[in-house]
């Protein structure tokens, strides 16, 4: 971030943090630097510290920095998706007979990568309610190294109490690791919170506009920062120069975008608490949810994702996603268009069979910024 700008008001720093006018040209955005390498002044004369872009790209550097700057924390790393981000993070983390507790409500993704690749090199994980800190606590072992929280959760919107399981974490000498997608680091900063580790996809709510994959992680820690630089220079999995461009244009209307988010997620939430065919709507803006009190305390706002049940089973609810007009039927979250899923069948079929089994009779919406009333008139057609 430029000297001129020294505010730590979060809408400036998500436009200023890491775009440094090009010294060339004086651009105000960084450029696209689409190469594989560089130029050395002399051997070992590494010009800024640039050699080889899957060790450093200047565009994804600035990414990395602005990541850092919105989350709190000493180092950001940007990743080819989501999912390479965890698959460092464990790799770095973890060796043959470590444990980690995992939560009962997660990214279908994300119990795969434990369940069906990550246990096959001696990795054991165990299941966890993380809205309840004593369940996390009795799960925790002599082994564990790693406590993994998403809040809100996907697709079920439970709420974590950051802080409480931060010292349940420490007391074990375990790491406390936040997915913090759902929420964004406009609505909640973990490091902040007491966590160690923050996750993203950056696919959603930070891009915004369902046109890139990548992910991230950010430490507060310098130590383990470069220790998490090393295995994703090691491993490979970067985030391309387009991608980090992309990723960084969407950052800047973050704010913007989740304020509305949250205004027309609200609406819909509300509107579906008094629908006929609703049987739960789970959201934690809603006085009602169990964790609308931590959310309160935690959360800036509540977000765009909701998830509500139906009257008739599962049947029922892939009917509604199918009869959707302005909802898009399709997997993923976070863009500024509506979508609608049926979890069971989508995101989280890999969690079937599973304690991450999520109920049949579910749908989940990602709300996104069109007209409220747009948004209400097509979901009580759907559910007709």
């Amino acid at each position: 971030m430029s000297d001129r700008h020294i505010s730590q008001h979060f809408e400036t720093v998500a436009i200023h943090a890491g775009n440094t006018a090009d010294p060339l040209t004086g651009a105000v955005v960084p450029p696209i630097y689409q190469v594989s390498t560089y130029k050395q002044d002399g051997v070992g004369g590494l010009r800024g510290g640039y050699e080889y872009s899957r060790s450093a790209n200047p565009t994804r550097t600035a990414l990395e920095e602005n990541l850092a700057a919105l989350e709190g924390g000493r180092r950001g790393l940007a990743f080819a998706s989501g999912l390479a981000a965890e698959d460092c993070l464990l790799r770095t983390l973890l060796s043959p007979g470590d444990h980690v507790v995992i939560p009962n409500d997660a990214y279908g993704g994300t119990f795969r990568l434990f369940a069906k690749v990550v246990s096959r090199w001696g990795v054991e994980w165990s299941v966890a309610d993380t809205s309840d800190p004593a369940s996390v606590r009795a799960a925790i072992t002599p082994k564990t190294k790693a406590v993994w929280v998403e809040t809100p959760s996907n697709p079920l919107l439970g709420i974590t109490d950051i802080a409480a399981l931060s010292h349940i974490a420490r007391e074990a000498g375990a790491k406390l690791v936040v997915d913090n997608t759902f929420a964004s680091p406009y609505l909640q900063q973990p490091l902040a919170l007491g966590a160690d580790i923050v996750v993203h996809s950056l696919t959603k709510y930070m891009g915004g506009h369902s046109d890139v994959v990548g992910g991230a992680l950010v430490v507060g820690d310098q130590a383990l920062g470069e220790e998490l630089a090393y295995h994703q220079n090691a491993m490979g999995a970067v985030a391309g120069p387009m991608d980090a461009w992309l990723v960084l244009r969407g950052i800047k209307t973050l704010a913007v975008r989740m304020d509305r988010h949250s205004e027309n997620a609200t609406k819909v939430a509300e509107m579906l608490t008094r629908h006929a065919r609703v049987t739960r709507v789970l959201y934690p803006g809603l006085p009602e949810h169990p964790g609308h009190e931590i959310a309160a305390k935690q959360m800036r706002s509540f977000g765009g994702m909701v998830s509500f049940q139906v009257e008739g089973g599962e049947e029922a609810a892939v009917e509604v996603c199918n009869r959707a007009k302005v909802f898009t039927l399709g997997e993923s979250l976070g863009g500024v268009e509506s979508l609608i899923e049926h979890p069971g069948r989508m995101t989280h079929a890999s969690v079937a069979g599973s304690a991450l089994e999520v109920p049949a009779d579910l749908v989940r919406l990602s709300v996104g910024i069109e007209n409220a009333d747009d948004l209400l008139e097509d979901l009580k057609q759907a559910l007709g």
